[in-house]
């Protein structure tokens, strides 16, 4: 990204993602990603805006999850995060660069599919950190198959029991040590709007996350803790070729879009930091599309 201050085009500020055709195991890592996606490791700039916050993001070591970790801690506040096991490589990448900020950092891994890995996720962050103050529930699971039929058994309860009661239950734990003034944030998708054929579990979580933080943000309003929801479009990140898309919608990833290009995870940053902060002091209920220019709801 250019450091110019004049206004920069959106359809060339950031580079056009055009990945060759690649595989990784689920769950992907960034560091093995072609090419590289920006989570804001030489990019973000903070400001100051969350000095003082005790941040929690769940799949904090890499894509979306990253990006948010790294402008939490360059904007001030002590961040912990959650992530796979075998996503280590990545996870130590982010630790190191919310210590470079000067902020606290506490990682744990874990599985989200365990409901006490998720209680003692809470647990343990609050604390790392003293506190918790914003939670954003990030962590998903995408698989792609060919139509409804081709999804399994297996398929459809991972994807629910890691999608919907991952972020169900480490919410549910948080709210013991949530304070007036706390923000909620939930990691949706376009595909709440625009599920794709191939996509269809991972849609319907999707859906019921958007559904979630509208109900919680009612919920908790009179508390003064405030939920919302960012909805992300085509993003390069190592769900997609750790089986999140078929190969061949791989290859030219993202620039189906109006702006003609994917996202890269530190566009999405800005986003995160604004709910989070108290310039949305009044914003609650509210999920912002981040999708490149295709419309929503």
């Amino acid at each position: 990204m250019s450091n110019d201050s004049a206004a920069q085009d959106p359809r060339t500020m950031y580079p056009k993602v055009d990945p060759p055709r690649q595989k990784q195991p689920e769950p992907g890592l960034d560091v093995k990603l072609d090419p590289r996606a920006d989570v804001g490791l030489d990019s973000y700039e903070g400001t100051g805006r969350l000095k003082g916050r005790k941040a929690l993001v769940t799949g904090g070591d890499s894509g979306i999850g990253a990006a948010v970790a790294i402008a939490y801690a360059r904007e001030g506040a002590d961040v912990a995060i959650a992530y796979l096991p075998e996503e280590q490589p990545d996870a130590d990448r982010i630790v190191a660069a919310i210590e470079d900020a000067g902020q606290k950092a506490f990682a744990y891994p874990g599985d989200f599919a365990d409901p006490q890995y998720c209680r003692d996720l809470v647990d343990k962050s609050v604390e790392a950190l003293g506190g918790l103050d914003i939670l954003v529930n990030n962590a998903s699971r995408q698989i792609w198959a060919d139509g409804l039929t081709e999804i399994s058994d297996e398929q459809f309860d991972a994807t629910m029991n890691v999608n919907l009661g991952g972020n169900f239950r480490v919410t549910k734990a948080a709210l013991q040590h949530l304070q007036p003034g706390a923000s909620i944030i939930f990691t949706t998708s376009i595909q709440a709007y625009q599920p794709s054929p191939t996509l269809l579990d991972y849609a319907m979580t999707k859906s019921g996350l958007n559904n979630l933080s509208k109900g919680l943000a009612t919920a908790l309003a009179g508390e003064g803790i405030r939920v919302n929801a960012v909805a992300p479009g085509p993003f390069w990140t190592p769900l997609q070729p750790s089986h999140g898309q078929p190969q061949e919608k791989v290859e030219g990833f993202g620039q189906q879009a109006p702006l003609g290009r994917a996202g890269h995870p530190v566009e999405l940053a800005g986003a995160y930091v604004y709910l989070a902060s108290d310039e949305a002091s009044y914003t609650s209920g509210e999920t912002l599309g981040v999708t490149g220019g295709t419309i929503t709801p």
